[in-house]
C-alpha cells in the first residue's frame, strides 16, 4: 500500500474483488493466479487439501467430510461456491465466515500485487481467481491443518486447480451442466473435472456414469493413483426423513445425518470413502468423530425446511440430475402430498429439462425471475415452460410476491417446494424468517 493510502474496508474490499474481471483478459488460463500466488508465497502450497469436483452433490460431501474433520480435533479450512446467504460464507475455518476486517486487510494484499502485475505487463486474475487466492492466503495464516476445497466450475482451468498436490481428489456425482463451456459430452466435461487429479493423490468418486467413470479412472492410471469407488446402491436399510435420516454403509451401522432428501445417502457415503481414505493416510478419526461429524454436518438449500405449517422446503435443483434427484426425493418422501411450487431459474441453465421433470410432482408453480442477476431468466419465460408441460404457473413480480401467494394457495397439510437456481433461494429463506418473526 502506497504511503499516505487510506486502508481498505470490507465495502471497498468487496467492490474490489467484483470489480476484478475488468482487469482480467477473455482467456482461461490459470497463470496470472499462478504469478500471483507466486508474489504471495504461494500459500496453496503450505496446505493440506482436499480438492472436489463434480456438478451435483459436490457441497453437500464437503460440508460432510469437514464436519467429521473438525469433529476428530483438526483445524478445517472450507472454500465453497457459490454462496447462499452472506458473501463471507465461502471463506471457512471451523464453520465460522472469514471476520470483514481480515478479508479487507488480505484484499490490499490482492489489490498492490495486482497492481505490480499490471505494471510489469502480466494479465490480472479474475475475481473467483482474487477470492481463491484469498482464501489460500486466509487459511495459511489461520494454519489449517486440512482445506476442503470445492470447485467452482469444472476442473482443468477452474482457479482452485493451482494446488498442485492435494491429499485427496474427490469426484460428486457428475452429469450434463455448462455444456459447450466445460464440452460437449459427458465424457469430456468428465475429463474436464478429472484435470484436478495430480500425482500422488488418491481419488475417491461417486459411482458415475460409464462414459465419466471411463475419463476419471483413464487420468488416475496415468498419473498412478489409487480410484476408490463409493456405491450409493450399498446404503442400504434407509429410513428417510426431512429433518434425519438413517443408513447402514459398509462397515457403518444406523449412521444417522440431518440432510434430507435420498440424493444424500449417495453423497454420504462418498464422505465415508473419503475420510477411511484419510484413515489410510496416518489422520486419527475415530469412529466416534465420524458419526457425530455425519450427524452435525449442514449445507443449506439441499431439500432444507424452513417451516413447519405449512411445510415449507427449499432445495438448489438447477439441472437436470439434480431435479431427477429432488423428483425421487419428493415421491418418496413427501408421497401423497399436495405440493406447491416456487421456481426461479438462470438462463443459462436446463430450466426447460428441469421444469419437465418437476411437472408432475407439482400442483402449481409461482414463478420469479432470481433478483440482480445478469443471466436471470424472465418469470414470463419460465411460466410459459411449465405451461407447456402441463403444470399450471403464474408469475410473480418479485419473491416476497411469490412467497405470500404460495401461501395463500396452500392448506394445513399441503407442502410449499421452492427450487432451482441458488441465486435467488437465500433472498427467499431471509424473507420467510423476517416473516416468521
Amino acid at each position: 500500500m502506497q504511503d499516505g493510502e487510506k486502508r481498505m474496508n470490507y465495502r471497498e474490499a468487496r467492490e474490489f474483488l467484483e470489480g476484478c474481471n475488468r482487469y482480467a483478459g477473455e482467456e482461461l488460463s490459470l497463470g496470472p493466479l499462478s504469478e500471483m500466488l507466486r508474489r504471495l508465497g504461494d500459500p496453496q502450497d503450505r496446505l493440506s487439501l482436499v480438492h472436489i469436483a463434480g456438478t451435483n452433490g459436490k457441497g453437500s460431501t464437503l460440508a460432510f467430510i469437514s464436519s467429521v474433520l473438525q469433529e476428530a480435533g483438526y483445524r478445517v479450512g472450507r472454500y465453497i461456491s457459490p454462496t447462499i446467504f452472506e458473501y463471507r460464507e465461502r471463506i471457512q475455518v471451523n464453520g465460522t465466515y472469514i471476520p470483514e476486517e481480515d478479508l479487507a486487510r488480505l484484499t490490499e494484499r490482492i489489490r498492490e500485487t495486482g497492481k505490480e502485475m499490471l505494471k510489469e505487463g502480466y494479465g490480472h486474475p479474475t475475481a473467483f481467481e482474487a477470492e481463491t487466492a484469498l482464501a489460500f492466503l486466509y487459511f495459511a495464516e489461520q494454519g489449517c491443518d486440512l482445506v476442503t476445497l470445492e470447485c467452482g466450475r469444472g476442473g482443468l482451468t477452474d482457479a482452485t486447480n493451482v494446488v498442485k498436490h492435494p491429499r485427496l481428489t474427490v469426484f460428486a456425482s457428475i452429469s450434463l451442466d455448462h455444456l459447450g463451456v466445460l464440452g460437449d459430452s459427458l465424457g469430456e466435461i468428465a475429463a474436464n473435472k478429472a484435470g484436478i487429479i495430480k500425482s500422488g493423490c488418491t481419488v475417491v468418486t461417486y459411482r458415475q456414469e460409464p462414459e465419466a467413470e471411463r475419463e476419471i479412472r483413464k487420468k488416475a492410471e496415468a498419473l498412478s493413483c489409487p480410484v476408490v469407488q463409493a456405491d450409493p446402491e450399498r446404503a442400504v436399510n434407509r429410513r428417510r426423513g426431512i429433518r434425519s435420516q438413517r443408513f447402514d454403509y459398509k462397515t457403518w451401522k444406523d449412521m444417522e445425518i440431518s440432510l434430507a432428501g435420498e440424493y444424500q445417502f449417495g453423497n454420504a457415503a462418498l464422505a465415508l470413502e473419503s475420510v477411511e481414505a484419510l484413515r489410510g493416510m496416518g489422520y486419527e478419526i475415530s469412529d466416534e468423530a465420524v458419526y457425530r461429524g455425519m450427524k452435525k454436518a449442514y449445507w443449506p438449500a439441499r431439500f432444507t425446511v424452513l417451516n413447519d405449517c405449512p411445510l415449507f422446503i427449499i432445495d438448489g435443483a438447477h439441472n437436470r440430475d439434480a431435479a431427477e434427484k429432488l423428483r425421487r426425493t419428493v415421491e418418496t418422501t413427501l408421497k401423497g402430498r399436495r405440493i406447491i411450487g416456487i421456481m426461479g431459474m438462470l438462463s443459462d441453465k436446463e430450466y426447460e429439462r428441469v421444469t419437465e421433470t418437476m411437472a408432475p410432482c407439482l400442483d402449481r408453480v409461482f414463478t420469479v425471475t432470481p433478483p440482480e442477476n445478469p443471466r436471470a431468466l424472465s418469470a414470463g419465460i419460465l411460466a410459459e415452460t411449465a405451461e407447456k408441460h402441463g403444470l399450471p404457473a403464474q408469475t410473480c413480480a418479485d419473491i416476497p410476491e411469490a412467497v405470500e401467494k404460495a401461501l395463500d394457495a396452500s392448506k394445513e397439510d399441503d407442502v410449499i417446494l421452492a427450487f432451482g437456481s441458488l441465486s435467488y433461494l437465500g433472498e427467499l429463506a431471509g424473507y420467510i424468517q423476517k416473516r416468521r418473526q
